[in-house]
């Protein structure tokens, strides 16, 4: 870490450091370490090398992203992703990465496949005689009649709307799950289409941020990156002329994360910002339902949940609460 530290890499808390898989040295003929790099899933990510002594500019950093790559390539990975400071842009993008979406702080990159064209290749297609277009982006853990009301009100104002649905397995319910509560749920509304948000619809809580040792300022970066991906290689290419998010009364991030969208979408990207659907004067909230769960209040979920919602949770309550006992974390979207 020290050697990171010497390189300006900052942040080693546990979101950090505990998804990386591998980690890769490269040390000099004094075997002193002269460079780093690790593997998080398909992320390369603590990339750090020293200039010092170094033949030819730029060996290095080849070296220790070839070693990275083909460490991928033997767990048969031949897709990744890259967060960076702005700064390695052109040394990335000389080894045949190509960028996403860039900020002032850093960037994303990607090189394989399938790429963000095969991606949009694979989405629904806008109907030639849509109109007014929107994007709602939901993790939808589960999917709860705030999540329902939101759609129905973008549905209202809309010719067409397309719901991605974050394809991460970090909390109680799976992906596979939650794009099936979401289907289910709105398959009476018929201008709307769900879509597996792929490797693009990324959270920011995924964003990792270790070059910067303001947290709220690791937030902004986290948020401003996935802003700037929705609107550049998302909405834009697709024609997607608004995006609708959910007021948010309780999470510092999320209201962090609502106010980049606000500020770097427009004016492409119009936001529509929705007053959350409350219940007994509550905003109603997936964390709310999967506390519920945990605490076995199964009978106070009528009230927040869809009728598809509630018969989903009744008949695989066996499989949930064993997810819960074993320790599933019910926190984060």
């Amino acid at each position: 870490m020290a050697f990171l530290e010497e390189q300006g890499v900052v942040d080693f808390d546990q979101a950090e450091v505990q998804p990386i898989d591998q980690t890769l040295g490269l040390y000099d003929e004094q075997d002193q370490l002269v460079g780093t790099g690790s593997i998080a899933g398909q992320v390369i990510k603590y990339i750090a090398f020293s200039h010092a002594g170094e033949e030819h500019p730029g060996s290095r950093f080849n070296q220790i992203v070839s070693a990275l790559e083909s460490a991928l390539a033997e767990k048969g990975c031949f897709y990744l992703f890259v967060f960076t400071k702005a700064t390695y842009q052109e040394a990335f993008e000389h080894i045949g990465f190509q960028t996403l979406a860039k900020t002032a702080v850093g960037l994303i990159l990607e090189k394989g496949t399938p790429n963000i064209e095969q991606y949009r290749a694979s989405l629904p297609k806008k109907p030639v005689d849509a109109g007014q277009t929107a994007a709602i982006v939901m993790n939808a853990n589960p999917f709860t009649k705030g999540h329902r009301y939101l759609i129905e009100q973008a549905a209202q104002e809309n010719d067409w709307v397309m719901v991605f649905v974050v394809n991460q397995d970090v909390s109680l319910f799976k992906t596979t799950e939650r794009m099936a509560m979401v289907q289910k749920g709105t398959e009476d509304i018929a201008n709307v289409v769900v879509a597996n948000g792929g490797d693009y619809m990324v959270s920011y809580l995924s964003f990792p941020a270790y070059f910067i040792d303001d947290r709220d300022q690791a937030i902004r970066f986290q948020t401003a990156l996935d802003a700037e991906l929705f609107k550049q290689q998302i909405a834009e290419p697709l024609g997607l002329s608004a995006r609708y998010i959910g007021t948010e009364p309780t999470s510092h991030t999320t209201t962090l994360y609502n106010q980049q969208l606000k500020k770097i979408l427009p004016p492409q990207v119009a936001v529509k910002e929705v007053p959350r659907l409350s219940q007994d004067g509550q905003a109603i909230s997936a964390r709310t339902v999967r506390q519920a769960l945990k605490d076995q209040q199964l009978s106070s979920l009528a009230d927040l949940l869809p009728e598809t919602t509630l018969d989903f949770i009744k008949t695989n309550q066996e499989a949930i609460m064993e997810r819960i006992a074993k320790g599933q974390q019910i926190h984060g979207n």
